[in-house]
């Protein structure tokens, strides 16, 4: 068996990661800059001989190659649905689940003035649900009608009442564009059903977004981009909660996934209440939930970080705040990180910088991506009401990313996920274990788990660093 590549056409960044399955073991992580705005093959041709340099003649002799991809964007879609609380959130489940950046979201049915919105957006993928089986048929009708009349030329993914179903693609469809119908996402009020469409969009993904993406040009080298980034992040982190090939796994868990544009959580297990006689409000999260925070990358979107938490926030989240000079201009040295991308911390106060933003990226996004208590007083007794996930008792929090390969502090900066006493409503873990993806390889093994599951979960055993050893 030779070696298995596993590549990931990041925003900021192109990753290679080569494996050898036989050893179960990691030979070199390298990364060059992405160059998606021009010839994705041109950062890809970077990342490759930086790793020729490591492995030398081992480079030749490759078995595999696997790839995945979050460049140009990502994955955009745009969801419409019926009720906003019901089937248009569990649609945003299952854009997010499948690796998607959901853009835009609609309900009540769609009118002129939203069409020319989406028209402007361009999404890659447009996601109609709305009514139960049996339901309201009148809104994803309304909806297939409108889009089938748009300018619109993205993929559309039919995921709604199955009565009304054939009748929306067919609408579309005499409108000249592509439809295809999955599973309702929510055929039940109470009954979420995701992974039906998480299948559909990867596999569009793979037949459609690619192409259209520029990636098409790196495929003569590494075969198909057979997944999104985020849906990879997600199968290795499901992977290690629960195990594989009879072996255990870590248990119910959160990996937070650090980039420079985004920031994405990703929770395994049931979210349910911990506290005895505590009611769910709303539609249950699913078990396998993830969120993207696009205002949360510590590059593109470091701006955006010190807009909603001020200088001041930043600062109360570096540990040792003496180490940035006092002549330092801390919104200036941000800014100079939004235009320079790819930048990597050379003194001690650009790392001081880089542990302050992601330290809040992480507190907030967590904090997003966990539920929330509110107690409600009825004439006779007061309710304990729960919305999302209850994650407090969540056994293992991981980081992901570069600034946890490869900066300074990561256990102080995943801490910040964790519960504090300063948002005493919210569901955060209260005491996990904290452990690091000290290789920076969790998309691979996300990759590579699809056909070798147990080889990737072991691998990715190994990878992880508990912090504080």
């Amino acid at each position: 068996m030779g070696l298995t590549l596993a590549i990931d056409f990041g925003s900021t960044f192109t990753k290679v990661v080569a494996i050898d399955l036989a050893k179960e073991e990691v030979l070199a992580v390298v990364q060059a800059k992405s160059t998606a705005e021009s010839d994705v093959t041109i950062g890809l041709d970077a990342a490759l001989n930086k790793l020729k340099a490591i492995t030398g003649p081992k480079t030749g002799n490759i078995d595999r190659i696997v790839s995945c991809s979050s460049a140009a964007g990502g994955l955009r879609m745009v969801v419409a649905g019926l009720v906003r609380e019901l089937t248009t959130k569990a649609a945003q489940e299952a854009c997010l689940g499948a690796g998607a950046k959901l853009v835009a979201s609609y309900s009540n049915g769609l009118i002129p003035e939203d069409i020319f919105q989406i028209e402007k957006i361009s999404p890659d993928i447009i996601l109609l649900t709305g009514g139960t089986d049996g339901g309201n048929e009148e809104i994803i009708l309304n909806n297939a009608k409108r889009v089938a009349e748009s300018r619109l030329a993205s993929p559309i993914v039919i995921a709604g009442n199955r009565q009304a179903a054939a009748r929306a693609k067919s609408s579309i469809e005499i409108g000249g564009k592509y439809a295809v119908i999955t599973e309702n996402v929510l055929p039940e009020l109470d009954k979420l059903n995701v992974e039906p469409i998480r299948e559909t969009i990867r596999n569009i993904f793979m037949e459609r977004i690619v192409s259209a993406k520029g990636l098409d040009r790196a495929r003569a080298i590494v075969g198909d981009i057979i997944m999104p980034t985020p849906m990879a992040v997600l199968n290795a982190a499901t992977l290690l909660a629960e195990g594989a090939e009879g072996e255990l796994g870590l248990g119910e868990l959160i990996v937070v996934d650090i980039g420079g544009a985004t920031t994405d959580v990703h929770s395994i297990g049931q979210g349910n209440p911990t506290i005895t006689g505590t009611m769910i409000k709303g539609l249950p999260d699913p078990y396998r939930k993830r969120t993207v925070e696009g205002d949360l990358g510590i590059r593109y979107n470091a701006r955006s970080i010190l807009e909603l938490t001020g200088e001041q926030g930043i600062m109360d989240r570096i540990p040792f705040p003496d180490k940035i000079g006092r002549q330092a201009n801390l919104g200036q040295m941000i800014d100079l990180l939004c235009h320079d991308v790819a930048a990597v911390p050379n003194e001690e106060e650009d790392y001081m910088v880089d542990v302050g933003l992601a330290s809040a990226a992480v507190n907030i996004a967590v904090k997003r991506h966990a539920g929330f208590v509110e107690e409600i007083y009825l004439p006779t007794c007061k309710v304990r009401m729960q919305r999302g996930k209850d994650l407090t008792e969540i056994k293992c929090m991981i980081g992901t990313g570069g600034i946890f390969a490869y900066g300074r502090l990561p256990d102080w900066i995943l801490k910040a996920g964790c519960h504090d006493g300063t948002a005493p409503q919210s569901l955060l873990p209260t005491n996990p274990a904290l452990f690091i993806d000290k290789s920076y390889i969790m998309f691979a093994v996300g990759l590579i788990s699809v056909e070798h599951p147990g080889k990737a979960f072991r691998i990715m055993k190994q990878a992880l660093k508990k912090t504080g050893q």
